[in-house]
This record gives C-alpha cells, sequence and structure tokens, in this order.
C-alpha cells in the first residue's frame, strides 16, 4: 500500500487504526496531525460510536467564515474516489457529530468486518507496509480472528502493535471491559479530586483515554526509533501493551513511595496544592483568576501586589511550609482583596508587582484571547459537511516541521474506494462483491 505524502515530522509514517472511542482515537490523531497517513478502520454497519455522540450541528448552512462558498449536497457533484479535498463546501444530510470531526481530523476512513476470513486477509493486505497498528479490542479477539500479533509479525515483521484495553492483556482483570470511569476511580485520581467536604469527583473530560492515548503515541515513537535507530536498529516490531488505568496511575508522582515508606495517602483540599500556598482560585467582583505562588520570590511580591507586606514576616506565612499548614487563613486574606476589585483590574495590579495570576476562562474567552490568536491556538479549515470548522491547532510547535490539519473527520468509508482500488489494487468486481457481502 503506498503511503501518501503528508507534511510534517512524521511524513511517511504509516498507521492503521482499527480502534475506536476515544484512546485510540486520540492517539492517532496526534499521529495524523505530525503528518502520519492513519487509515482508520471501522465496521461496515456498527461505526465508531463517537460519530454518535454530541453536540451535533444541524444546520445546512456554513460555519464560521463569513467568505465561504455556498454549501453543495453530495449528490450535485461527480462522485471522486476521494471527496476530502473537495473545494466547495457541501451540506451534511443529517446531524454531525463535532466529536467525530475534532478525533477523526486528518485520517482516512476506510470500512471492513474483521471477523470474516475475506476482512481479516484485506486487513494482512493494509498492514504489509506500515510501521504501526492500534487496536482496542478485548483481550483475545484479534487472536480469535485470526489477527493476532503472531500472524500480523509474519506479514510485516517490523510492524508496531499498540493494544489498548481497560487493564491491559494481562492479570485477573484482562478480560474485564474497562472504560476510562473506572480507571479514574481505581487509581486515586478521583478520590484525591475535590474538596474535603465533597465525594470524590470525576474529571469533566476523558482524562484516563486522553492520557492513554498521548502515552501510546510516546510508546509508538519509542519502539520506531528502536527499530530503525537505536543501536543500529533492530530492524524489528513489537507488541505495546496500554491499559487506560495505568498511564494515569503513572502521574502520581511521589505518591507511591509515600505510601511505601510513610503510610500516607492524599486526601482531598480543593483547589489548594499539598506543596505549595498560596495556590488557588479567588473570587473578584466580576469573575474569578487563579494564583499561585510556589516559591518565596512570588509570595512576597503577591503580598506587595495586595498591599499586605506584614504578611511575609507573619509567622503563619512566613515559609512555604507554614503557608500550606495556614492555606485557608492566606487564601480569606487574599480573596477579601480580590473581591473588591473587577478580574482585569486584579490581575493588572498583581502582574505589575510580578506575581503570576490569571483569568478563568470558557471557551467563549479563548476565542477572544489574544494569546491564543497569538499563537495560532485555533485553526480553520474547510470541511464538506459543513463549510467551514474551527479547531484547536496541533501542539506542540515545531520550529521546522510544525503539524497541521488538512481536514475534520471524513465520513463513514469515505475511503473505500481510494484505499481499496487505487491503493490495494481490488478488482472492481471483487470490490463490488465484498461490499454487497458486508466486508467492506
Amino acid at each position: 500500500m503506498t503511503a501518501r505524502e503528508r507534511q510534517g515530522p512524521l511524513d511517511g509514517l504509516r498507521v492503521v487504526d482499527c480502534s475506536d472511542m476515544i484512546a485510540g482515537g486520540f492517539a492517532t490523531t496526534q499521529l495524523a496531525d505530525f503528518g502520519a497517513d492513519v487509515v482508520n478502520v471501522e465496521h461496515p454497519e456498527k461505526a465508531d460510536p463517537l460519530r454518535e455522540w454530541p453536540p451535533f450541528d444541524e444546520s445546512e448552512e456554513p460555519r464560521s467564515s463569513e467568505d465561504s462558498e455556498e454549501p453543495r449536497s453530495s449528490e450535485d457533484s461527480e462522485e471522486p474516489r476521494s471527496s476530502e479535498d473537495s473545494e466547495e463546501p457541501r451540506s451534511s444530510e443529517g446531524p454531525v457529530s463535532l466529536w467525530w470531526k475534532s478525533i477523526g481530523r486528518n485520517k482516512r476512513c476506510v470500512t471492513l468486518d474483521l471477523s470474516t476470513a475475506e476482512g481479516s486477509a484485506l486487513l494482512l493486505d493494509l498492514i504489509e507496509d506500515a510501521d504501526v497498528l492500534v487496536e482496542n479490542f478485548r483481550p483475545g479477539t484479534l487472536e480469535r480472528w485470526g489477527l493476532g500479533p503472531e500472524r500480523l509479525h509474519e506479514e510485516n515483521p517490523g510492524l508496531i502493535v499498540i493494544r489498548q484495553s481497560g487493564y491491559g492483556q494481562t492479570g485477573p482483570r484482562a478480560d474485564k471491559p474497562g472504560f476510562g470511569t473506572v480507571a479514574e476511580g481505581i487509581t486515586n485520581w478521583a478520590h484525591v479530586n475535590g474538596f474535603p467536604d465533597s465525594k470524590p469527583l470525576l474529571p469533566p473530560i476523558s482524562l484516563a483515554d486522553l492520557t492513554a492515548a498521548t502515552f501510546a503515541v510516546q510508546a509508538a515513537m519509542f519502539a520506531v526509533f528502536e527499530r530503525d535507530v537505536g543501536r543500529g536498529g533492530s530492524g524489528e516490531g513489537q507488541v505495546i501493551d496500554v491499559s487506560l488505568y495505568e498511564p494515569l496511575f503513572r502521574l502520581f508522582l511521589s505518591e507511591v513511595e509515600a505510601y511505601d515508606r510513610l503510610g500516607e495517602t492524599r486526601e482531598r483540599i480543593g483547589n489548594h496544592h499539598p506543596n505549595a500556598a498560596p495556590r488557588n482560585v479567588y473570587e473578584t467582583a466580576d469573575g474569578h483568576l487563579t494564583l499561585s505562588a510556589s516559591s518565596q520570590s512570588i509570595f512576597e511580591n503577591v503580598a506587595e501586589a495586595i498591599d499586605r507586606p506584614d504578611l511575609i514576616d507573619d509567622p503563619r506565612f512566613a515559609t512555604n511550609e507554614a503557608r500550606v499548614d495556614h492555606a485557608d487563613e492566606l487564601d480569606a486574606v487574599i480573596e477579601a482583596w480580590t473581591r473588591e476589585r473587577p478580574t482585569e483590574e486584579a490581575i493588572e495590579t498583581m502582574e505589575a508587582a510580578d506575581a503570576i495570576v490569571g483569568p478563568v476562562y470558557d471557551m467563549a474567552d479563548i476565542f477572544e484571547d489574544d494569546q491564543y490568536r497569538a499563537r495560532g491556538d485555533v485553526v480553520e479549515v474547510a470541511d464538506p459537511e459543513l463549510g467551514r470548522l474551527k479547531t484547536p491547532a496541533p501542539v506542540p510547535k515545531f520550529s521546522r516541521t510544525p503539524g497541521a490539519v488538512d481536514h475534520a473527520g471524513p465520513r463513514h468509508g469515505q475511503h473505500n474506494d481510494e484505499v481499496y482500488l487505487d491503493e490495494l489494487g481490488l478488482d472492481e468486481d471483487e470490490y463490488d462483491r465484498l461490499r454487497e457481502a458486508g466486508v467492506i
């Protein structure tokens, strides 16, 4: 299979993504953002559930850009084998999931039933010259279909196989289904998140999935480096086992050591930090601001900014350790000052004294912020279903080979013709037969 040329540091990397939902999808989105050619494989009938997740855009008009061309429906155009680069935006034929538009961006989408013998054979063709395969089936599923790592490596010895699951491929819970919510519960995260008088709190984003996705990306790059470069390059692929819970668990620096040596378990402390004070969200006259002063000099700047230099020599606040022990008392002093001032004025006053503060933004604020604009953190792309769409820019920023967003999430099976006919070279009659049989 011929890889398409794309810009970015991963130009030339071929990825076959057989996962659905968030952890696998976001991992391959990050790879695609930086130039990898990602072919996303979905079941012909059971599409990725994220295509059905709100919010939905049901508008028939182009969005975001005033100079967008008139949309047209797919029936009004000739039927290209790849419609991703259609120059004229066209309207969708129904509600469009913005979740899918985000996580499916920069990928090519094909349909394939891997549980069939013919579908399995086509997957082996797809991975013949691929670098990475990502899957998140329940452990044992690929093996049942005759597509376990040993079989994949017979076809492509250099393939990096990323296996994502709730609990990993081994252990007493390996065969259980897993979701990020459960992972957030069993990793200490929900236990420490929230205020002392609240029940454990789950995050407002899919934190376990997104963390696992990022670890999967770094693991894939470690493995590609070892295969191609490290100690001369082994030339061999390998299997990477990524659970949903272990990456999130790994983020708890010092927690394991503290329990092992001291028997300590952290409790919920709200917006405080166990090792620094002041650190909190403070009410202002018209909203809120955030403030952190983890060093002595920054704390002294805060004290000067709120016209309370006496705090510097107060025994309760004289050292960081003392401030942590008296964080509530210190917060009360600071918030008494912030409540009397609008957010912008409070921030300007504190920044003038070299304190480190910031506002609390919602998405509307982000769209208007000069820093986000200057950094190009939100980019706009043409989309055949929505007209034009704004989406987060790839991060981090590279000086020479930056990432880019070419297109938002494609339609289900949008690239079947391009991949199966043009690149794999399937005979058109065979292609039609497989399509009618529900294999693709």
